[in-house]
């Protein structure tokens, strides 16, 4: 039997945010077997956590790890999930270094009611034309005032943020262009307003997920074209999806500073 739970994360309120499954391993199991789990779990990703009986205790300065980590989508694993890492801290509580797949270590606080994570900058590469796909993927004809491709996503600025929380998507037309593209999905954009500086919402149906809630990973990317042209600092942000959620973060260097909060939903056993 498995510990499994269900958090909200990027949220102080229940049934906000982004649920993200959290499934603490006791053995290793395969690929095959976490993407069963995340399917049946349904949620955009469910972090899977190698914790062998006897080894959960932290070293002398406090900090548990290095802790094994990887993540699904309900058809697929990724190479990075912020809200699926903040509810695996959210779990575990402390300070948590993490190993991961792809993405190198990733350490991780939770404490005063945040969850801290310092995760790597993107690289963006300046797209000089708008792709064709991408006119057909909205209902509405988007003002773009910046393409940019990159690690994962294509990042598009547009000109207001009504646009962004008005966005009505065609989801195969989004699967198309994001295949072509050979990237997990699109990212649309826009500065914000009062203490929020920028808004977004982030579209991945080519990997399961049709509109990811809130997207920890996605502001990798979003910190590093965001930051300079507003100032550096730490930032809020929002993603204006349905649920909806805040973060905020800061571009140091190479790294993102992200944080954000979480709420636990349920708790219980994984008869599988």
């Amino acid at each position: 039997m498995t510990d499994i739970h269900v958090v909200d994360a990027f949220t102080d309120v229940m049934f906000r945010g982004n649920p993200a499954g959290v499934v603490i391993l006791r053995e290793e199991r395969s690929a095959a077997w976490m993407r069963s789990v995340a399917a049946e779990m349904r949620h955009s990703e469910t972090a899977f956590v190698l914790l062998p009986e006897g080894t959960g205790g932290a070293d002398g300065a406090g900090v548990r790890g290095p802790v094994p980590l990887r993540w699904f989508t309900p058809t697929s694993e990724v190479d990075l999930c912020g809200h699926a890492t903040l509810a695996a801290t959210h779990v575990l509580g402390g300070t948590v270094e993490f190993s991961t797949r792809a993405s190198g270590p990733l350490h991780c606080r939770a404490e005063g009611g945040w969850i801290d994570m310092d995760f790597p900058a993107d690289e963006l590469t300046t797209v000089g034309e708008v792709p064709a796909g991408l006119r057909g993927c909205f209902a509405e004809p988007l003002a773009v005032e910046a393409v940019v491709r990159g690690r994962d996503d294509l990042l598009v600025q547009v000109a207001e943020e009504f646009q962004v929380r008005s966005l009505v998507p065609d989801f195969d037309a989004l699967v198309a262009l994001s295949r072509s593209l050979g990237l997990r999905g699109v990212v649309i954009t826009a500065r914000g307003g009062g203490d929020t500086a920028f808004v977004s919402r982030c579209f991945y149906p080519a990997v399961g997920v049709p509109e990811d809630p809130v997207t920890g990973s996605a502001h990798c990317t979003l910190a590093t074209w965001w930051s300079p042209s507003l100032g550096g600092g730490e930032l809020m942000a929002e993603q204006a999806s349905e649920r909806g959620g805040r973060l905020r973060l800061s571009l140091v260097g190479d790294r993102v500073r992200l944080g954000g909060r979480a709420v636990s939903v349920l708790s219980g056993t994984l008869h599988a």
